[in-house]
């Protein structure tokens, strides 16, 4: 990816409970960034770019007790956050489409299924999205599962950051250019008490509550899966049950070949590529001037 991500001062969006950190940048229909657990918006910061430059108006959120946002909430589940995100694309002034990654996946769906007025499209990166239980043959079959299921079992357990930054360096296969500062960066803001609570929260959150929407869902959802996330054995299936679950004809899978649970920052341009169609189909792009 070419661009450069574009400056925009921090906004904060004031809620019960807490405070919203985003930036706002671009002109356009409405696209909402949300990122997963143990990070922050700066996990889009290949995303952002592209999107504006396509015609769309870009809100990349750190989701409640991430980034900039406020700690100390009084909940971490994907219905908290849901409930974060459609305020937020209340308060921009929808319709939007929300692009979730893992756990913001799930808060998407719940958020589309909860206010079809204002949600129009979702897009879902590695989402935890359905209730899972335990593919113990997948555990024995893939190794990277079982290492990155291993490592995610402490972090629930202990709130370790080791075992978190040990999990980033499997669920990350196809390494970005800059890793080595981000990484750095992540370790840095986890080293913070209250930050890591906030993580060691939300992996004991769980996404039934998502999946119990799935049927509810009225727009068009497009699933995106990493062919080597270690979270699950069989990514692909993991993303086939997803679009299973949701009524007929809503929801449709792309398959990143060599991406792990994190497309957006490994594979930009790829991802991108699916991306800006489905946008496309939802919303109508505006063209910056002099380009149309």
């Amino acid at each position: 990816m070419t661009l450069s991500q574009p400056t925009s001062p921090t906004q904060f969006l004031p809620l019960d409970g807490g405070t919203i950190a985003y930036d706002l940048t671009g002109e356009g229909p409405l696209v909402v960034l949300a990122h997963g657990m143990g990070d922050s918006r700066n996990s889009y910061r290949f995303i952002v770019p592209a999107l504006v430059a396509a015609g769309y108006r870009v809100a990349n959120v750190d989701i409640r007790g991430c980034g900039e946002s406020s700690t100390d909430w009084a909940g971490y589940s994907r219905t908290d956050i849901a409930g974060d995100l459609v305020a937020l694309v209340r308060h921009l002034g929808g319709p939007a489409v929300i692009v979730g990654q893992s756990i913001s996946g799930g808060a998407a769906t719940i958020a589309a299924a909860t206010a079809p007025e204002l949600i129009v499209g979702l897009a879902e990166i590695a989402p935890f999205t359905r209730k899972q239980s335990m593919d113990f043959a997948g555990l024995l079959r893939v190794k990277a599962h079982r290492a990155g299921t291993v490592e995610l079992a402490k972090v629930m357990m202990t709130g370790s950051l080791k075992a978190w930054l040990a999990y980033l360096d499997l669920a990350i296969p196809a390494k970005p250019a800059d890793w080595s500062s981000e990484r750095a960066r992540i370790e840095t803001a986890l080293t913070r008490p209250e930050r890591m609570r906030v993580l060691h929260a939300m992996t004991k959150t769980t996404p039934a509550d998502a999946g119990a929407q799935l049927a509810n869902v009225r727009c068009p959802v497009l699933i995106v899966e990493g062919s080597a996330d270690p979270d699950w054995a069989d990514p692909r299936a993991e993303g086939e049950r997803i679009i299973a679950d949701l009524p007929t004809g809503l929801g449709e899978l792309a398959v990143i070949d060599g991406a792990g649970h994190y497309p957006h920052a490994e594979t930009p341009d790829r991802l991108v590529a699916v991306l800006l169609p489905f946008l496309a189909k939802t919303l109508a792009p505006t063209m910056p001037a002099g380009d149309a």
